[in-house]
């Protein structure tokens, strides 16, 4: 099984979806709580679903289910909490969801995980990736950027 992750900050529109498109993506899982701000620019939702179908022709889904708590956030975030708590949490908050169970691997498979953060070392994308790598093994984790 083939996984990619990104995150859409520090790229441009062109580079952003040149990198998805020339990467092998069947769609983009979008693993962002909130993906409607504005302050995401070309990445907000339903821009971002259009723009990978017109530009790419890529599909998009959002899975809430692999995205942290509004509170986890806040308490890494805005009151600078450290990562080692913010990923012991989601880790935990992962196998209470059992998404290993719940998410599809037919979705996960060629599938690429978007959030925000630029790098993959600190965001919960690489989490995710390597979450369900440890309980469906096989799963190849390549981080686009």
């Amino acid at each position: 099984m083939k996984l990619y992750t990104i995150g859409f900050t520090k790229k441009n529109a062109q580079r952003f979806f040149e990198t998805l498109r020339n990467s092998g993506t069947k769609r983009v899982v979008d693993v962002r709580l909130n993906n409607v701000s504005q302050l995401a620019g070309f990445a907000k939702r339903d821009d971002l679903a259009y723009f990978l179908d017109q530009v790419c022709k890529i599909g998009y889904v959002h899975l809430p289910d692999l995205a942290p708590t509004q509170d986890m956030l806040d308490e890494y975030k805005k009151k600078g909490g450290d990562w080692v708590t913010y990923e012991k949490r989601f880790l935990d908050l992962m196998e209470k969801r059992r998404i290993e169970e719940k998410i599809s691997k037919d979705v996960i498979d060629g599938g690429c995980l978007l959030c925000s953060e630029d790098k993959p070392h600190q965001c919960h994308r690489r989490l995710v990736a390597e979450y369900l790598n440890q309980h469906w093994g096989n799963v190849d984790i390549a981080h686009l950027g």
